[in-house]
């Protein structure tokens, strides 16, 4: 029965129907209790544990997570291990608690760097740039966003490296660094371009318009903004009147 309710949850999951999944993977986990099966146990637990924190239940999110994270370190399951730690990071930035995250980070990141695991080591570090920019910790910041760089690379992770480049394009921009702030927001939009993903490029765009119009070059952030606006109308994008008045603003500026 147990992998019955699995099956139903994982459809309701995919059309995001969070409450049914959710009652699906509770019935499982306690068809696998039942059973005493830990490894299919923990297998729903986690499932569970992401339906709830999907739904923003943290605190019952946490609580799977934990009972995961015992029963895996009982099995010595070090990439298992080391994707709940993440998990529970992740946890504790979304409840805006980034100090409690942390140990949770580091700790997977050691397990992470044994399995030499790139892709995870990429995310990873992307995640604890965001941290240590958020509590002001700049160099340390960039440096974690350069090792995520690194590691995105080496597995060819281009989704990681348009993400990464444009958070860390970001971070030096809000610092007042134009020069290394343009360099790489300028990666980051070709990276998307390269993915085809138009959205993503829109919202590079829009800091890349941003950082011209502090450095008075119009010509370059409305050639930015004129893009902006035929992709945010495009895509229907919430941001199309703040974008056009943006424009109009620079195009009356002689």
């Amino acid at each position: 029965m147990s992998d019955e309710h699995k099956h139903r949850a994982r459809i309701f999951l995919h059309r995001g129907q969070l409450g049914q999944a959710k009652a699906a993977y509770e019935q499982a986990v306690a068809d696998d209790r039942l059973a005493q099966d830990d490894r299919a146990l923990s297998d729903s637990l986690g499932n569970l544990g992401n339906v709830y924190a999907l739904s923003g239940d943290l605190d019952r999110a946490d609580a799977c997570y934990r009972e995961v994270l015992t029963i895996q370190r009982t099995e010595q399951n070090q990439h298992a291990i080391a994707h709940t730690l993440v998990n529970l990071g992740n946890l504790h930035i979304g409840a805006d608690h980034p100090e409690k995250a942390r140990p949770y980070y580091l700790e997977a990141l050691d397990l992470l760097r044994i399995l030499k695991d790139d892709r995870a080591l990429g995310i990873l570090y992307n995640n604890l740039a965001l941290q240590e920019a958020r509590e002001g910790q700049w160099e340390q910041a960039v440096t974690s966003f350069k090792q995520a760089l690194d590691h995105h690379r080496v597995v060819g992770n281009e989704e990681g490296l348009a993400v990464t480049y444009s958070q860390l394009g970001k971070c030096f921009l809000d610092q007042g660094d134009l020069t290394r702030a343009e360099r790489c927001l300028n990666n980051a939009s070709e990276h998307y371009i390269k993915l085809g993903n138009e959205p993503a490029e829109a919202a590079v765009l829009r800091l890349l318009a941003r950082l011209y119009d502090t450095r008075h070059d119009l010509v370059s952030a409305r050639r930015c903004l004129e893009r902006v606006v035929a992709l945010d109308q495009r895509y229907t994008l919430s941001e199309y009147q703040a974008d056009s008045a943006y424009l109009t603003k620079l195009n009356r500026i002689d």
